[in-house]
């Protein structure tokens, strides 16, 4: 079978084979990507709710909080971490019923709600058991978004650019953290929460306009209404569509579970599934074990410990910006150099820093004399933190999103989401504990072990899915590597013969 490409190169085709060739797989790709620029506002939207517990915890612990008569202690603010996880395992759950039940469309709308419930009571707050509730919506609402906006880019996307839309994720949660560190030095305790609140009803408000997933539609025998989506994803491209379309309906048949209730015991029944959550597990539980959490958390110590004359705030916006650089240059890369290189950078280089802030920190600790090196830890504290937004930021959830087939990637997505919600709460709870036990140059020495078993892990089981189609993916997990490029590129054998340029579907 002789590919696209291949032809090119091969037999030199005119202008116009060519021209027939590339709308096939760039057809629709503007549309594509306001749909998940549009969809990724929610993500946007959770990074301010992420962001805003570094500007506001230091408020709320002064003498005059914003909020109530006493100013909060350690362990309360601590909870202001863990209750938005513990509405994360609630939100989890819910959103992944209600994506396979009601679309991806509806899912996304709901998203909002919990958003609009967080700053409603924040901004009301009259002490601060509001709060706690307040930030477990916002786990229920930023649980909704790591949900549903992988699963939606995914199942609309061409395989060309669905790293790239993919990666989006991390990127708006992290501008939206940027402008939180910001907007929350120069904005008092209520108008930033009025100011926030703006911004789910912008995403709401823009979203109704974007369609459905055309892969949930098939799904749903809503036949017309997936053609229609197809249409407006791929540009108008009549041929792509019916071809895309065909696709789509033949997957859904081929599939021995696609008109069945799927449950948990799906998810062992055959290699690909099995093999599928493994890699997400792996992947979504080193990102955690990485301890992002609990180093972001720590930024500012540790620039005060190098001697930095920099305020705690101005040190949070600066490792903000660098989440924001790192997370741009994954966006750049991830259609370029591959999601499985770029997890094996990202942990390679972080690992390097979280070793290296630990040898400094047991040094410093011990009595030695360091302060010529006081760079150290400021130096590998932003490369920790571009390396991460490189690679174990985004790249996790993207190739979550493109292990499992479609009938039971929502099923699948939320298990996994709830072991990475599981693995923050504890992270995220006890890292004081541990760093008491065994000092914080251990709990660097442990991220740093994990991030290594990572490297190692992803080296073993991770399958590059650049570029490549859900079923040539599939195929591959399940051993089967003749067959696993069989929709990665566009036929034209068929044009070889006949002279016409014929091309196979593209798998969303």
């Amino acid at each position: 079978m002789v590919t696209c490409r291949e032809h090119l190169v091969e037999t030199q085709p005119s202008d116009m084979d060519k021209e027939k060739c590339t709308p096939v797989r760039e057809s629709g790709k503007y549309q594509q990507i306001i749909a998940a620029v549009t969809i990724n506002l929610a993500a946007f939207a959770y990074g301010t709710m992420v962001g805003w517990t570094s500007p506001m915890t230091p408020q709320l612990q002064s003498d005059n909080p914003p909020v109530g008569v006493e100013p909060m202690s350690d362990e309360g603010a601590s909870w202001l971490g863990g209750s938005l996880c513990v509405g994360g395992l609630l939100g989890t759950p819910l959103f992944g019923m209600m994506a396979e039940k009601f679309g991806r469309k509806t899912a996304g709308y709901l998203v909002a709600m919990p958003y609009g419930i967080c700053w409603l009571v924040t901004i009301f707050a009259q002490d601060q058991s509001y709060l706690f509730v307040a930030r477990f919506f916002a786990g229920i609402g930023g649980a909704g978004a790591i949900l549903v906006v992988p699963l939606y880019v995914g199942e609309i996307a061409s395989n060309d650019i669905r790293g790239m839309l993919g990666s989006l994720l991390v990127f708006f949660i992290n501008i939206g953290i940027l402008l939180t560190y910001v907007l929350g030095t120069l904005l008092s305790f209520r108008v930033f929460a009025i100011c926030a609140s703006v911004i789910p009803m912008v995403y709401l408000g823009a979203f109704i306009f974007m369609p459905e997933s055309p892969t949930y539609l098939v799904r749903c025998e809503r036949m017309s209404e997936a053609g229609r989506s197809l249409l407006w994803l791929r540009g108008g491209e009549r041929e792509v569509v019916d071809k895309e379309l065909a696709f789509l309906s033949s997957m859904a048949k081929e599939s021995i579970v696609s008109q069945q209730k799927v449950g948990f015991k799906d998810l062992f029944k055959t290699r690909r599934t099995i093999k599928g959550v493994i890699i997400a597990f792996g992947l979504l539980g080193g990102q955690q074990l990485s301890g992002i959490f609990a180093i972001m958390s720590y930024s500012a110590t540790i620039f005060k410990a190098a001697g930095s004359s920099l305020s705690p705030d101005m040190a949070a916006i600066i490792v903000g910006a660098i989440q924001v650089f790192g997370s741009n240059i994954s966006t750049a890369m991830m259609e370029r150099a591959g999601r499985r290189l770029l997890i094996l950078i990202s942990c390679a280089g972080m690992s390097v820093c979280l070793f290296t802030l630990g040898f400094f920190s047991y040094f410093q600790n011990h009595g030695y004399e360091v302060t010529a090196f006081s760079w150290i830890p400021v130096a590998a504290l932003s490369a920790y933190v571009i390396v991460y937004s490189l690679g174990m930021g985004p790249v996790p959830f993207v190739v979550a999103s493109e292990v499992f087939s479609p009938e039971i990637a929502g099923l699948a997505n939320s298990v996994s989401m709830e072991f990475l919600w599981i693995l923050a709460f504890l992270v995220l709870k006890f890292f004081p504990t541990i760093s008491a036990l065994v000092g914080i140059y251990g709990c660097f020495f442990i991220f740093g072990g994990f991030t290594a078993l990572t490297f190692v892990f992803t080296w073993i089981f991770v399958p590059e899915t650049k570029g490549r189609s859900v079923d040539s993916i599939l195929q591959e997990l399940d051993g089967n590597s003749k067959l696993r490029d069989r929709a990665k590129y566009i036929t034209t054998e068929e044009s070889s013969k006949t002279g016409s340029s014929s091309a196979a579907p593209t798998q969303v």
